[in-house]
């Protein structure tokens, strides 16, 4: 062992010695170790920071922002509804269509940008039907993992093994390439949950009602402030002598007794929702949200002498909009300033964006015109806008306080009108890579851009959506590919498993690496554990003088087997604190669908990858 190697040797222990402590955080290792190799001279720091130009590091950044935009726009929670909604009563049904959904989502995004994505929806579903947390959060984080092995950009450990394939002068995977083996783990992995779900918590009908309990539902303030029949929908016709006139000069409050709650404006890509100002400025077109708060007022002469044309609404208040407009209940202290004045004193709907519609002095509503009333203290309102004015209420304001905010703002999907343009470019950047016609990378970032073009998200959000913790810690494990291959690491670890393994079969060899992967991913992350056994695969492939694919395709589905522990993956940490699970749940559930993943690997890589 040369002295280089052994310096190599050494930082690759530090590094798993760290992951495995969980101190410090894994991007802080990567950053260690970028300063830590070309210190020891072995490589040069150009190399040592190679990985930020790298295209598969740019293409997992882009996947987080497609990600953000699928959860914007209310595309994954639309598919929990209709989960739930198909499952029924059936628990087995549940679970088995939950861990379907979410592999499939899965495999268009990262696993732990799906985990996330779905920790409410589940949360929701649990509550729903009364069944502990518990008996959905493992399914979900199993299916997660699986949905690794569906497509070439479902998780960073096949973009890894890809990129080592490509670095050697081979072709690398197919987008579909991981598919033929994905599915029938799956099955087989929903087949195994649906045995041992026995062990993942009580079964629906011993669930306390604790448990179950949430936050208030909409629903249930409109009926406490006697909402229902209030609100309406209405058209305005390219006649209609509103169109071209600012609501400050209409003042429809205060002369016809109505809240104008939202604006539809249908635009080149579909409608937008305008949060209405005193300045907003009416069109033809235009589709008015009203909340008609005055009880005398005759909406039909006002339809007649407007030129406004009624649209049919879902049944319950606003309730197709709830993706787009919320509710939040406020509280007036004794300091506050509005104690004495009127709504319209107060100019709160200008302030804050938000319309008080309902207001309680005791435990009974106000149903006179709501804006004459002089507020006291004590009094509760009911104030409706947009998802993002609500969100803004959770700071602190010496006016106010927040009694409560809906369960429905967990589910709230800012850009939830968007929802078709964002599956469609899913769709375009699928085929794109699928096709193989532009670069991967190329594909991504078209998507992005076209996602922004049609307002699926926004440039803040865009940035936020980047995981920069999983890229500094690719960028940061990159070098030892390179620092091992240099000293010598890479021959020796290869002439190890084949030494080990000696004349046996492929197969054997491919267990022998399938083994090791996997325990390696027990004290550091998959992606890195991937990035550090490609080079090893596909070293042992050349000693044996056999195709590369087999060996590449083994280690990048055994990086995704991350089942055994809750450091194997973030996937697996998310679902730790929802799902109530402790260390030795991972290792009872985890550790034999591992083995049965790895005999599937032995059995199908053979047979679809011909060594």
């Amino acid at each position: 062992m040369t002295p280089d190697l052994a310096i190599v040797l050494a930082l690759l222990a530090a590094a798993v010695t760290m992951f495995a402590l969980g101190r410090p955080r894994g991007d802080v290792v990567g950053l260690l170790m970028l300063v830590a190799l070309p210190a020891s001279g072995v490589i040069e720091m150009s190399e040592a920071l190679a990985g930020f130009s790298d295209p598969t590091v740019i293409l997992m950044a882009l996947l987080f922002v497609v990600g953000e935009a699928l959860v914007r726009t209310g595309v994954a929670r639309r598919a929990g509804d209709w989960l739930a909604e198909r499952a029924g009563s059936s628990e087995a049904r549940l679970v088995a269509m939950l861990m379907a959904i979410v592999t499939t989502t899965g495999s268009f995004m990262s696993s732990t940008g799906v985990v996330a994505l779905f920790i409410p929806v589940v949360t929701r579903i649990a509550h729903r039907s009364a069944i502990a947390a518990g008996r959905l959060f493992m399914p979900l984080s199993i299916a997660a993992l699986v949905s690794g092995m569906m497509t070439l950009v479902a998780t960073p450990p096949n973009l890894m093994v890809h990129a080592e394939l490509v670095r050697n002068g081979h072709q690398g995977f197919g987008f579909f390439a991981f598919t033929p083996f994905g599915v029938p783990i799956l099955a087989m992995a929903i087949v195994y949950v649906l045995c041992v779900r026995r062990w993942l918590g009580r079964p629906r009908d011993q669930v306390p009602p604790s448990e179950v309990a949430g936050r208030r539902h909409i629903d249930q303030w409109i009926e406490e402030y006697a909402l229902a029949g209030r609100d309406f929908r209405l058209r305005v016709r390219p006649g209609s002598s509103l169109a071209g006139k600012a609501l400050r000069a209409l003042d429809l409050r205060a002369r016809e007794g109505i809240h104008v709650l939202a604006i539809e404006r249908a635009e080149r890509f579909g409608r937008r929702l305008i949060n209405p100002t005193a300045d907003t400025v009416l069109a033809g077109g235009d589709v008015l949200l009203l909340d008609v708060f005055e009880p005398d007022t005759d909406l039909q002469e006002l339809t007649r002498r407007f030129d406004l044309e009624p649209l049919p609404l879902a049944d319950g208040y606003l309730a197709d909009r709830r993706q787009d407009i919320g509710m939040a209940e406020l509280i007036i202290p004794d300091q506050s300033t509005l104690v004495g004045k009127t709504l319209e004193q107060a100019r709160f709907r200008s302030v804050h964006d938000l319309a008080v519609i309902g207001l309680k002095r005791g435990s009974r509503p106000r149903l006179e015109r709501l804006s004459r009333i002089p507020l006291q203290v004590g009094d509760t309102l009911l104030v409706v806008g947009t998802w993002r004015a609500i969100r803004k209420l959770a700071g602190t304001h010496r006016d106010f306080v927040v009694a409560s905010l809906p369960a429905e703002l967990d589910e709230a999907a800012p850009a939830g009108s968007r929802a078709l343009p964002a599956m469609a470019t899913l769709a375009l950047m699928v085929g794109l890579m699928a096709s193989g016609v532009v670069p991967n990378v190329l594909a991504a970032l078209v998507a992005c851009l076209l996602l922004g073009l049609f307002r699926c998200i926004d440039t803040a959000s865009a940035y936020r959506s980047i995981h920069w913790q999983t890229l500094l810690l690719i960028v940061g494990m990159l070098p030892f590919a390179l620092a091992l291959q240099r000293t010598g690491g890479i021959d020796l670890a290869t002439g190890f498993l084949l030494e080990l393994t000696g004349d046996a079969s492929p197969r054997l060899v491919l267990a022998a690496l399938f083994a090791t992967t996997t325990l390696l991913g027990l004290f550091i992350s998959n992606t890195a554990t991937a990035i550090l056994m490609a080079p090893i695969a596909l070293s042992v492939a050349s000693g044996l003088d056999a195709s590369p694919y087999p060996f590449a395709m083994t280690v990048a589905l055994a990086s995704s087997a991350a089942f055994m522990t809750p450091v194997s993956s973030p996937v697996n940490l998310l679902v730790v604190g929802p799902g109530g699970y402790t260390f030795m749940d991972f290792v009872r559930i985890g550790v034999p669908l591992a083995v049965l993943t790895g005999v599937a690997c032995v059995l199908l890589v053979p047979w679809l990858l011909p060594p």
